[in-house]
């Protein structure tokens, strides 16, 4: 596999994911889980029964094939703090070396209201990086081949396996 079909499965992994953990957060909104996606497929991290998950799995993809694209953008995915990190540390820092001439301790509420008003922004912004970057909801071409719990240290993990035709 090359760079650029790696990189797109990647993204429609990901996509998939994202709709799996919408519907088992629909069925199950106080459970903590965390997902990681990979060319092959994705790892959902925590306690989950695992017929539950491969249900959900099947349905969020025959969801996104279906055209409910809004699936592969999840409000709790790591983008999200991806992008606000970096736009609220870059904020503060370029408040913090904007005037030179003040105190360090001048230029703190300066550093804190940039970072702050970044973190604002970095809300749509990071729901846009979602859609065009991290996710695609183009899995028209993919199914489901296996899913597979494990124990790693005491923690459940599931792999589900995608495929493409």
């Amino acid at each position: 596999m090359n760079v650029v079909d790696m990189v797109q499965a990647i993204r429609q992994n990901h996509a998939v994911e994202h709709a799996t953990m919408h519907v088992l957060g629909g069925r199950y909104p106080q459970s903590r889980l965390v997902g990681r996606s990979t060319a092959s497929g994705f790892y959902i991290y925590g306690e989950v029964d695992t017929q539950d998950l491969a249900n959900a799995a099947s349905e969020g993809l025959v969801r996104l094939q279906q055209g409910e694209a809004h699936l592969a953008v999840h409000p709790r995915c790591g983008t999200n703090l991806v992008v606000t990190s970096l736009m609220a540390g870059g904020a503060a820092y370029m408040a913090s070396v904007s005037s030179r001439s003040r105190s360090r301790m001048d230029r703190l509420p300066l550093a804190l209201a940039g970072a702050t008003l970044a973190a604002i922004v970095a809300q749509p912004l990071a729901h846009r990086v979602q859609e065009d970057v991290t996710t695609s909801p183009d899995v028209a071409n993919l199914y489901i081949t296996g899913v597979e719990r494990q124990e790693r240290g005491g923690i459940v993990v599931h792999k589900v396996s995608l495929g493409r035709s």
